[in-house]
């Protein structure tokens, strides 16, 4: 596949001839759009002293949508031709049946560029990247005596993409990606821990490659598996809570944002819906789903349905004052899209999805949130979790969590899990840090078989009440 840059209508389709094929697919319908993409990704990974795996992948192809109500007719194809796209016209048609529905109005154009659209799988050469994996190994073995394993790897991607309206506009973007990740794990009088370190975001490979980035990395690995080497069983019962500045925030993410999109509250199963306007959280908590905050990883300079990406909104001062959409569901809603239209790729349908997702900082220090908690739970790094949009219960892994009594951070603990739902937790959130972070840049989500990236965020916040389940008797 060629590096030189994706125009499908310079090299694959004549652009009339697409437009005419889009407008047939969509007449009669309510709205629709013909979505080409190419992606091209990279991965190297360094595991036990040698090369493990190197990937490289490339695709592309187009997506076809007619929407119609509720209804949407899709249908994709890796072959860019007119004898495919006729083909998916057919196919998207059946959801406009007879037709009589009302356009759309088309996205508003922008000239906005979020991030750098220099492929970043070609901003270093394969034999640097190579010894760069080797250099993290052996800097992180030689940190410590007590490290056994060390896995590292290079991740880089970039995603163009085209959007052919039926009105005649379109609209491109260009989107990079890396990520560098260590784990180490420790070993210590037999007992073995592990800790893992990592980001990245919508910028080039050159300066993650550069020593003060990934030292740094493999530095806090480290630091989190010494630390679990000495944690003890952590305890079982409902307790406060504190919860450390940026990655934490998965747990917002979670537990409530995905609760805050567009098309579980048009359907009624959400545990939010029903209730705008309505104060659903503490006063001062105020959270935004922000898709335009350069370089991160969850932004996008405009959605997979051309919609330009918006800093939103959600809960200010405890109200809800808004979800997050997509068209095809702000239009049934009557309201606008939220530039929150995202899908995994061309052969994937857009639905509303998160971008970067955090809560603001209020103005209490967080040692004195600390220094507040009773009998509790400090957690500052978190692993997975589940939760269920229809009543926003979750469950959330902690990998890096410490018992508290009487405002003194006591032994680190293992195995603590955080149970709760988030309508409740929204409520009980007792106490706001003044240092409000966004994760390093390693966030997915998933949602109905689609991932995207996202970024979260958040400042240290003190949450009554929550179930922490444990292994201590």
């Amino acid at each position: 596949m060629s590096s030189t840059p994706f125009s499908p209508f310079n090299d694959l389709l004549d652009r009339d001839a697409a437009l005419k094929t889009l407008r047939e697919a969509v007449a009669g319908a309510d709205d629709g759009e013909l979505f080409f993409e190419r992606r091209r990704s990279e991965g190297l990974m360094f595991d036990d002293g040698r090369l493990k795996t190197a990937s490289y992948d490339a695709s592309e192809g187009f997506g076809l949508r007619a929407v119609r109500g509720e209804v949407a007719g899709y249908a994709h194809s890796t072959e860019v031709s007119h004898a495919a796209l006729k083909r998916a016209c057919e196919t998207a048609r059946l959801a406009v049946a007879d037709g009589g529905g009302t356009w759309a109005d088309a996205p508003e154009g922008t000239n906005r560029r979020l991030y750098t659209d220099e492929d970043p799988i070609a901003g270093a050469a394969f034999p640097v990247k190579i010894q760069t994996l080797r250099e993290i190994d052996a800097f992180a073995r030689e940190l410590d005596s007590r490290v056994v394993q060390v896995s590292a790897s290079i991740s880089a991607s970039l995603q163009e993409i085209e959007i052919l309206r039926p009105e005649g506009t379109s609209v491109r973007d260009v989107r990079p990606m890396t990520r560098v990740n260590v784990s180490v794990i420790v070993e210590q009088n037999g007992r073995r821990e592990s800790g893992t370190a990592g980001g990245g975001g919508r910028i080039g490979l050159d300066g993650m490659l550069a020593p003060e980035d990934w030292q740094a990395k493999a530095r806090e690995a480290l630091r989190i598996a010494v630390v679990n080497l000495d944690a003890v069983p952590a305890p079982a019962g409902v307790m406060d809570v504190v919860l450390g500045p940026g990655w934490p925030g998965i747990l917002l993410h979670e537990a409530i944002g995905h609760g805050l999109e567009g098309d579980f509250n048009r359907k009624g199963s959400s545990a939010f819906a029903g209730l705008m306007g309505q104060q659903i959280a503490a006063s001062g908590v105020t959270v935004l789903d922000d898709g335009t905050i350069p370089d991160r990883r969850g932004s996008i300079s405009v959605d997979d349905e051309g919609t330009p990406s918006a800093r939103n909104v959600l809960i200010e001062d405890g109200r809800l004052v808004g979800y997050m959409q997509d068209r095809q569901n702000a239009r049934l809603m009557g309201v606008k899209s939220t530039g929150n239209g995202r899908r995994e790729s061309f052969a994937h349908i857009p639905m509303p999805r998160m971008t970067n997702t955090y809560m603001l900082g209020g103005d209490v220090a967080p040692g004195d949130i600390v220094a507040d908690l009773r009998d509790g739970i400090y957690a500052v790094g978190f692993g997975g979790g589940q939760v269920d949009i229809t009543n926003g219960k979750f469950v959330f892994s902690c990998t890096e969590a410490y018992r508290v009594q009487n405002g003194v951070v006591g032994a680190p603990v293992k195995g603590a899990t955080l149970i709760g739902d988030g309508a409740t937790a929204l409520k009980q959130i007792r106490a706001i840090g003044n240092d409000p972070s966004l994760d390093p840049g390693m966030g997915n989500c998933g949602k109905q078989g689609q991932w995207v990236p996202v970024g979260v965020g958040q400042p240290t916040l003190m949450i009554g009440g929550l179930t922490v389940g444990g292994s201590a008797t």
